[in-house]
């Protein structure tokens, strides 16, 4: 397989969306979310072919089904990033030199980005609202597991993007190959930014794989930490929606520590999860597991030192919480605890570019080189210099 004239057409695109206006670009962005709207027993009936092929049981299940409800969801988040500014052209920083020169760093897209994910359709909408509006090409290596749901979806950009006079090879899909993975990974002078989306084994084979820039996104082992001054009827809320919101996502709950003195709390603080969630108690083995399903590991702790030692060595740098009235403690956890997003009383599955009033998301940072946290408009943008003089030269 050979996609080299693919990744080339895919970068000429790209130098023409710098020419469409924020206007022209928020129209289409519209046009789209009504084509979902419109087609939704199109995408549905791809979607349902795809689920026909996985285990109802597997994890990835969740992640993979569409329904009518998630559809108006997507529309919407489209219709959000339309309505956000622009992110380009804007000047984050000038000067003038005693020589006269004036210097302006100006807001720019990468290019091209390329994005890895597996049974994830929803991905497929957000990464091309998200890199339109922003005026980057995108390249998109789906599943196969979600291969016709994401093919659907790409179908239905393309015609949009042709009736608007727009190159559809600004939104290029892959084959679902490991040759096509392979082929991205060293599209070197194509592809200007990769982002993994996915479980710890797809990010990290991406990571020590590619030739190009890669921000790692997405794996999460999270904790919520209760401790002795966390108020039980808070606790059982915060902890059941973090836990059962939606069990398959990166921001989800897998290990909760509790405080020793809160010890006999435990059976209320799982209450509202009984008979819905397995729950493993101090299982060593289970300590940096990313569940993905209705399972928890309950760890005790003897201090909030312990905590914030625990989630340094187990945790992924996603999403941590700690639930108490005690405002130096929080104030501590919140500082020591080293990930993107910490929390003090609320939940983890706030996690989330959308529900973060950035319209949408591309993914969720867990590195500290470049964007960190949910990735949206701002982040998937560069910088230039422009340089204006009046005929001056270096001496």
């Amino acid at each position: 397989m050979q996609l080299k004239d693919t990744f080339e057409n895919v970068k000429a695109a790209s130098r023409k969306l710098n020419l469409l206006s924020d206007e022209q670009r928020n129209k289409i962005l519209n046009a789209v979310a009504d084509a979902i709207i419109a087609q939704k027993a199109t995408i549905l009936e791809a979607n349902s072919q795809d689920l026909a092929k996985m285990d109802k049981q597997n994890p990835l299940y969740d992640r993979l089904q569409l329904t009518e409800r998630r559809l108006d969801d997507i529309a919407n988040d489209m219709r959000n990033v339309a309505c956000m500014p622009s992110p380009l052209g804007h000047i984050t920083k000038e000067k003038t030199l005693p020589n006269g020169l004036r210097l302006y760093r100006v807001s720019v897209p990468y290019g091209v980005i390329g994005m890895i994910y597996e049974a994830r359709p929803n991905v497929t909408y957000d990464v091309f609202s998200l890199c339109f509006k922003s005026g980057n090409a995108c390249v998109l290596k789906g599943g196969s597991d979600a291969d016709l749901s994401n093919q659907a979806a790409v179908k239905l950009i393309h015609e949009v993007l042709t009736n608007y006079g727009v190159n559809p090879d600004v939104v290029t899909l892959l084959p679902a190959t490991h040759e096509a993975t392979g082929e991205m990974l060293n599209a070197v002078g194509y592809i200007d930014l990769c982002i993994p989306r996915g479980g710890r084994r797809l990010i990290d084979f991406v990571r020590d794989t590619a030739r190009i820039p890669v921000i790692e996104t997405g794996a999460g082992v999270v904790h919520v930490y209760f401790d002795k001054d966390g108020d039980l009827e808070m606790g059982r809320k915060i902890i059941c929606n973090a836990k059962t919101r939606r069990v398959s996502v990166c921001n989800a709950l897998d290990t909760l520590l509790v405080h020793k003195d809160r010890e006999a709390d435990i059976p209320q603080l799982l209450a509202p999860m009984q008979g819905k969630v397995t729950c493993y108690f101090n299982d060593e083995s289970l300590y940096d597991t990313e569940f993905m399903d209705y399972k928890m590991n309950v760890v005790t702790v003897s201090s909030l030192d312990e905590a914030i030692q625990h989630i340094d060595r187990y945790g992924s740098g996603h999403s941590e919480a700690i639930i108490t009235q005690n405002e130096d403690a929080a104030r501590r956890f919140q500082q020591q605890v080293d990930a993107a997003c910490v929390y003090w009383n609320a939940p983890t599955s706030f996690t989330d570019g959308a529900q973060f009033g950035l319209g949408a998301e591309i993914g969720i940072s867990t590195q500290k080189l470049g964007p960190r946290g949910p990735m949206a408009l701002e982040e998937i943008c560069t910088y230039k210099w422009i340089i204006e003089g009046e005929g001056q030269v270096r001496l």
